[in-house]
């Protein structure tokens, strides 16, 4: 049977690089083996998912060229919790329990105060009916936990091999809030066991959950998914990437000019055992894909590795596609291979473009030298050995070398101090152009 995997974000924020490492890595597992790939999204959090966040994550996951085979929203889904509840109801596997979200929290602490685990006391389980009836009446309406074994469990994991979750550390998981809403616990198992997923990928950071739900599948006679667990990718400082620590989003790359490919690159290696060059495909990635590589220890992102990834993968690009990303359609052939190497980004490539299309006002720093380099301006100037030569004969009547020669005609002529060799960049200048510039003129 092929496989059926899932992504499951939360539509509470948007996609930031460990949401999109996840995504990644179960896009490639299912189009690897092909599979089939779900896109569900877990909104049963009514107050922090919005339906902006939601659209954001579809957006942010096409743009990294990542599609999906079915769609599904929990919040659509609500009429099949409640059969399975019902289901569990039956069989004992549910109780009520009356606490506040106060008086829990207030437990939590004691318990931690005493250097004990925040798990549930089952307080609960020792209301009889009368004291049920009584909290009713004044108001207080039950939410609903599922009872759990006791038992350690255990499972043979895809990346972090065999793992024992103690019984003691684990609490018993409410699955109907108060309100009459369902929680991810249940909502998440029951969707996995009605939509035949066939394996789970998510970050290390739901060991505890995973725990929990292996039981839930137990409970309702279903055969639980294979697991695997990626380590957490974390920022320099160490700390796991987050969207509530404001760590960077899809989208902020997106606006700072971040290739798509470049992100795939990093987030199909990083925890690996390879590193995948720029020139690779994404077909490359998809063939190529064996989850055993991963290793089991968290893995550091670099932001400055990932910028200087995606400036080789830009700058790697056939001129249309270019054109496309950059919106100079007028861009030539000439024109992308002097300011290739210079421009990292669409937007680098569009303001070198204005330098050369537009008037720019030139910085004069040796007025004497740029009025004989305007004097020996050769007409035309077709080619970058014409130019050479031109600023060769500059260099002897002056008596100017290196960056006394180089740095004032760059800065009359781009307003810059990096860049391209001049000589490459002064045939697409154009000698009118050029000439105002070392001029002191706008143009």
């Amino acid at each position: 049977m092929l496989p059926l995997l899932r992504f499951a974000p939360s539509p509470t924020g948007r996609l930031h690089l460990g949401n999109a490492r996840t995504a990644l890595v179960n896009w490639l597992f299912a189009r690897h083996h092909g599979g089939r790939l779900i896109l569900r999204l877990d909104d049963t959090d009514r107050e922090r998912s919005t339906a902006a966040f939601a659209a954001g994550i579809e957006d942010d996951l096409r743009w990294l060229g990542l599609d999906w085979d079915a769609h599904y929203r929990q919040s659509e889904r609500g009429a099949v919790y409640a059969a399975a509840f019902a289901r569990l109801q039956a069989g004992g596997a549910v109780y009520p329990a009356y606490e506040t979200a106060d008086e829990l929290q207030a437990k939590r602490a004691a318990q931690r105060a005493k250097g004990l685990p925040p798990v549930y006391d089952r307080a609960a389980l020792q209301l009889g009916p009368a004291e049920r009836s009584a909290l009713e009446a004044k108001g207080r309406q039950p939410h609903w936990r599922f009872r759990l074994s006791g038992a350690s469990v255990g499972w043979s994991d895809l990346v972090q091999g065999d793992i024992v979750v103690p019984g003691g550390s684990l609490s018993d998981p409410i699955l109907r809030k108060a309100d009459g809403g369902w929680t991810y616990t249940l909502a998440s198992v029951v969707d996995d066991v009605d939509l035949a997923v066939s394996h789970i990928i998510r970050g290390d950071d739901h060991r505890t959950n995973t725990a929990v739900q292996v039981e839930l599948f137990r409970a309702l006679g279903a055969e639980q998914p294979a697991f695997a667990h990626l380590p957490l990718l974390t920022g320099p400082g160490g700390a796991p990437l987050s969207k509530r620590s404001g760590d960077g989003s899809v989208h902020d790359y997106r606006e700072q000019g971040i290739e798509p490919h470049a992100i795939r690159l990093v987030l199909a290696s990083i925890g690996t055992d390879r590193q995948a060059a720029p020139e690779t495909s994404l077909e490359d990635l998809v063939e190529t894909f064996d989850l055993a590589r991963f290793g089991r220890t968290s893995a550091v992102l670099d932001p400055d590795a990932l910028t200087r990834i995606s400036a080789a993968v830009f700058q790697s690009l056939p001129l249309e596609v270019v054109k496309q990303q950059s919106g100079l359609a007028d861009l030539t052939v000439a024109e992308w291979r002097v300011l290739q190497q210079n421009a990292r980004t669409p937007g680098e490539l569009r303001a070198w473009h204005r330098l050369l299309r537009e008037p720019l006002a030139p910085v004069i720093e040796d007025r004497a030298l740029l009025e004989t380099a305007a004097d020996l301006l050769p007409e035309p100037l077709p080619d970058a050995e014409t130019a050479a030569a031109w600023l060769d004969a500059v260099k002897q009547a002056t008596g100017a070398k290196g960056r006394a020669l180089m740095h004032p005609i760059r800065l009359a002529l781009t307003a810059r101090d990096d860049g391209p060799k001049l000589a490459d960049l002064l045939p697409l200048l154009g000698r009118e152009r050029a000439l105002r510039r070392l001029r002191g003129e706008t143009a």
